[in-house]
């Protein structure tokens, strides 16, 4: 039999780049820590197109949403630059624990893989709010804040490990999340995966130079999660 593989919804494709919106559970490439992989976006990408790509940047397994890919080698080059140089603005829309301050910033810094300390800062904005008639932790109902997320760095994890740092830890993280909230989302709605989604990309073309802005509609499962809780204006 063969196996039907998975198409990728385009979000922007030119001469020299392409996006794609990653859905959740998706490696971007392959990875000793994921053996139980098959699927990965870089290759299935490449398929679905015909030619080489190269990531950009680098979305978790668990994230969906924009994810860009260049199409030539000095389009990489250009692109990490502008990462690294911190000049691409990323937003990111979360579902957590809790009702959140309006607005902050986190300023923590987070480890590496080698255990060395560096800095990491986050600033996130309070959308709206949710609250379910449905106990927790020995409050009588459930809350949860939607929230929109600016890494101002780029280390691993660091808006799951920052928001968990805050109290208000993402829905479906594992293992920076809540585990009885987890447990409640899969035993009651039957939900698994990690609500965060990566909303938008805004850069500067680096062949035209033209100011690019590209966004990714919610994959189902998030959608699905929104509407259930009726999210409300600001509390």
């Amino acid at each position: 039999m063969i196996k039907k593989h998975l198409m990728l919804q385009i979000l922007h494709s030119d001469a020299h780049l392409v996006a794609i919106n990653k859905p959740h559970g998706l490696l971007v490439h392959k990875s000793m820590i994921a053996a139980d992989a098959s699927e990965f976006a870089i290759q299935l990408l490449r398929d679905q197109l015909g030619q080489r790509v190269y990531p950009a940047h680098r979305l978790d397994r668990k994230t969906a949403g924009v994810l860009l890919f260049s199409l030539d080698k000095e389009t990489d080059s250009l692109m990490q630059q502008q990462f690294m140089r911190h000049e691409i603005t990323k937003v990111y829309h979360a579902i957590v624990r809790g009702f959140t301050d309006e607005e902050g910033v986190i300023d923590y810094p987070l480890l590496n893989e080698k255990g060395q300390s560096q800095e990491a800062v986050t600033r996130y904005r309070r959308l709206k709010t949710a609250e379910l008639d449905i106990p927790s932790s020995g409050f009588s109902t459930s809350r949860y804040s939607l929230l929109e997320v600016t890494p101002l760095t780029g280390r691993m994890h660091q808006i799951r490990k920052h928001l968990a740092h805050i109290f208000h830890p993402i829905i479906g993280d594992r293992p920076h999340g809540c585990n009885k909230q987890n447990r409640l989302f899969l035993e009651k709605w039957n939900h698994n995966d990690m609500l965060l989604h990566a909303v938008s990309l805004e850069f500067t073309h680096p062949v035209n130079h033209e100011n690019i802005v590209i966004t990714a509609p919610y994959q189902a499962s998030f959608q699905r999660m929104l509407d259930l809780m009726e999210f409300k204006d600001l509390a």
